[in-house]
């Protein structure tokens, strides 16, 4: 099998050539993104890796069957930048649905401790030799009450860590878990009573923008709201007038609707030209990282694993490659569907 790799970052070519010492697949690394012109590189590969910003349309899609592509292999859990539509019958489509929970996880926490406990504001000023503690203070999380959207795997390992703060928990999910022992609830008992709200659902078309106006407006006053799935599950516009209110008490995303143009890059000799990022950035009460929740030593190493067994899988005719349903864009171990009865 050959193989490109678009959006490559350092650590992908390490993790992944480390990993190929296991499969001795030819491998081909390009630094940018995937598009209708950088799609004409992959004429002569079987399997095309993409990550979390490469959008994959249609036009993208017909023009990578046509040199004999046969599989779009995701190097992420996220798959809402495919077009599933174009992609039913000319192209199969697989993920990682899980590489590492306890990382993206631990960084939902750890945004939470930095907002509370303002740690990094602490360390830009003991830099300067400003021990001033004014201004740092924060809250006890014991007891507080935290609103989880999405108890997927994620959602419930960041649970399991809530809970060893003793704090109390309310989730909200489509599908429960069973077994889980947590409190679920609707959403509007959630926005009203959480001092924190974290999400860990997909981006889909029932959950875009599920946090807006009207969901803040149900929220109480200085609540803590945690981002590490898709920037898309927030309305930024509404966001940011939610903090000029003092509605929402203060932020942590690691994801951002419109990041592709900037995350994963460097722009501190440029400018940020998108107007809603600057001013989300311009907030002291806003604590924003380029998309690294994902970024530890072992979730790189599951990343890889999996998708290289992923195209392995496949090539051999085997069904276990976490294909996603192109219906009800779950992998092929879904219970609720047949993948070949989509549509």
């Amino acid at each position: 099998m050959k193989i490109i790799f678009y959006d490559a970052k350092k650590y992908d070519i390490e993790s992944f050539t480390k990993a190929n010492n296991s499969f001795d697949y030819e491998l081909k690394f390009l630094e940018f993104k995937l598009t209708i012109e950088s799609a004409e590189l992959a004429r002569g590969y079987d399997a095309v890796c993409v990550f979390v910003n490469d959008i994959v349309t249609k036009e993208i899609i017909d023009k990578l069957t046509s040199f004999g592509v046969k599989i779009i292999a995701l190097r992420c859990a996220g798959y809402n930048n495919i077009d599933f539509q174009a992609a039913f019958e000319k192209i199969h489509v697989a993920r990682v649905p899980s590489y590492s929970p306890y990382a993206v996880a631990e960084h939902a926490i750890a945004l939470i401790m930095t907002l509370n406990r303002k740690t990094h504001k602490a360390y830009n000023r003991t830099k300067e030799s400003n021990f001033n503690i004014g201004g740092l203070t924060g809250f006890d999380l014991y007891q507080k009450t935290v609103g989880v959207i999405g108890t997927g795997k994620i959602g419930q390992k960041f649970i399991n860590i809530a809970k060893g703060f003793g704090m109390k928990v309310l989730a909200y999910d489509k599908f429960q878990t069973e077994g889980l022992n947590v409190t679920y609830t609707d959403l509007e008992t959630l926005y009203k009573e959480s001092d924190i709200i974290s999400l860990h659902c997909p981006l889909l078309k029932d959950t875009e923008h599920i946090i807006n106006g009207e969901s803040i407006k149900k929220m109480k006053d200085g609540v803590m709201l945690i981002n590490t799935s898709r920037g898309g599950l927030i309305n930024a516009k509404d966001l940011i007038n939610g903090l000029k209110t003092r509605k929402i008490g203060s932020a942590g995303l690691d994801v951002y609707e419109e990041e592709a143009d900037y995350f994963f890059e460097d722009f501190s000799n440029d400018m940020v030209s998108d107007d809603i990022l600057a001013r989300l950035i311009s907030f002291p009460n806003v604590l924003i990282t380029s998309h690294q929740a994902f970024l530890t030593n072992e979730a790189l190493k599951n990343i890889a694993d999996t998708t290289l067994q992923n195209i392995k899988n496949f090539s051999l005719g085997l069904e276990d490659y976490n294909e996603i349903c192109y219906k009800c864009n779950t992998s092929t171990n879904c219970p609720r569907r047949e993948a070949k009865k989509c549509f």
